[in-house]
């Protein structure tokens, strides 16, 4: 019974987030806004419903634990899985100049998470700063649009499929997608939340590991599906735009929002913040050297990401077992494989820097040599 449960209010969170998105995106579309301006709110926000509605109720059903593991573990798995395997697939060339501003805004509210969780609480009035956050980011992505070229614009026109404005008749149709939508989504992160916390006492985990792993995975799949297949399509700025806009979403919405909803706030559990809220940040941080250099998330990177993923949930399993195998991975990853990956890096940070100095002092030699 659990299992359906947990079935049931996984479909409905995918299915509710569908219509969701299909309704507000074509509803957003006849009210003149464009497709880069959908893509980057409409489209990134709603994929991000399923983690609002989970976190929410489990919020108000008084498991803090599930509701803070659900958006830091969907972020963990945003950037690792689903970038990861979007560029196994294809490497995603990112020539998007607003990527450039959304992974530091990225690992600022990062930063701001953890900064507000360090006494243990997110409480009401942090929650409406994050909350505020995401108001102000969404405004900043709606003036830096109109920057945008029109290569750029076409591309979230095809991917988004609003490249058609909705006629008036149809207005009421897309209102009944998101009523529709909405039911779905509540209903489904009631049965989801019930089923997760009825498996943690089953199995002996807790909430938090339960929100970081399982939770956080099946939240996370309309992600999945708009990356994976805008990487097949070669819409390199929706694959990659959607995992960084969700993020940020993820931090200063959900949290925000769930933490203000809350009459005492989150409580942040101290593994919480040992571990998991800094491989959040740690994930966050290591799309820098990979989004600057070039702006190419080639394969091999893409599959640093993904076997870093399957990493975590390894050891998030031993953990939770407390396998006698826990010290030894965590030695091997500790003093082999993350300075291995940092000095990897570190080594392409320094190539991309060094060759884009010679590409501008070449460009200034040629233009110092162009006749008057």
């Amino acid at each position: 019974m659990t299992l359906l449960l947990f079935v049931l209010g996984l479909g409905g969170l995918i299915a509710g987030a569908e219509l969701l998105v299909r309704g507000a995106s074509r509803l957003a579309a006849a009210v003149g806004l464009s497709p880069l301006v959908i893509g980057l709110t409409v489209v990134a926000y709603g994929t991000s419903a399923p983690e609002l509605a989970v976190s929410l109720q489990a919020g108000l059903s008084g498991q803090a634990a599930l509701s803070l593991g659900n958006v830091v573990g969907s972020n963990i798995f945003n950037v690792l899985f689903i970038l990861g395997l979007s560029a196994l697939i294809t490497p995603l060339v990112v020539s998007q100049q607003l990527v450039r501003l959304d992974v530091p805004i990225m690992i600022g509210v990062s930063l701001l998470l953890l900064l507000f969780a360090l006494d243990g609480t997110l409480n009401r009035w942090e929650g409406a700063v994050l909350g505020a956050g995401a108001v102000l980011y969404t405004v900043f992505c709606v003036w830096q649009s109109r920057k945008e070229l029109e290569p750029i614009q076409a591309e979230y026109a095809e991917g988004i499929n609003v490249a058609q404005p909705a006629a008036k008749p149809a207005w009421m149709r897309q209102v009944a997608l998101i009523v529709v939508g909405l039911v779905l989504l509540v209903l489904g992160a009631h049965w989801l939340v019930a089923a997760a916390v009825n498996i943690a006492t089953g199995l002996g985990l807790s909430e938090l590991v339960i929100g970081l792993t399982i939770v956080a995975a099946g939240t996370s799949l309309p992600e999945v599906a708009t990356s994976i297949v805008a990487a097949l399509r070669g819409q390199r700025d929706i694959a990659v735009g959607n995992v960084i806009g969700s993020n940020i979403f993820n931090i200063l919405a959900v949290l925000g929002l769930a933490s203000f909803a809350m009459p005492h706030g989150i409580q942040v559990s101290a593994a919480a913040l040992r571990f998991d809220i800094p491989v959040m940040i740690a994930v966050a941080v290591a799309c820098l050297p990979i989004f600057f250099t070039g702006n190419v998330i080639a394969r091999w990177e893409g599959a640093l990401f993904f076997g870093y993923y399957l990493a975590y949930l390894i050891y998030m399993l031993l953990l939770a077992t407390q396998h006698q195998a826990l010290p030894l991975f965590s030695i091997i990853m500790i003093a082999f494989v993350l300075p291995l990956t940092v000095i990897t890096l570190a080594v392409v940070g320094l190539r991309a820097l060094r060759g884009a100095r010679i590409r501008s002092t070449h460009e200034a030699k040629c233009a110092d040599d162009a006749p008057g």
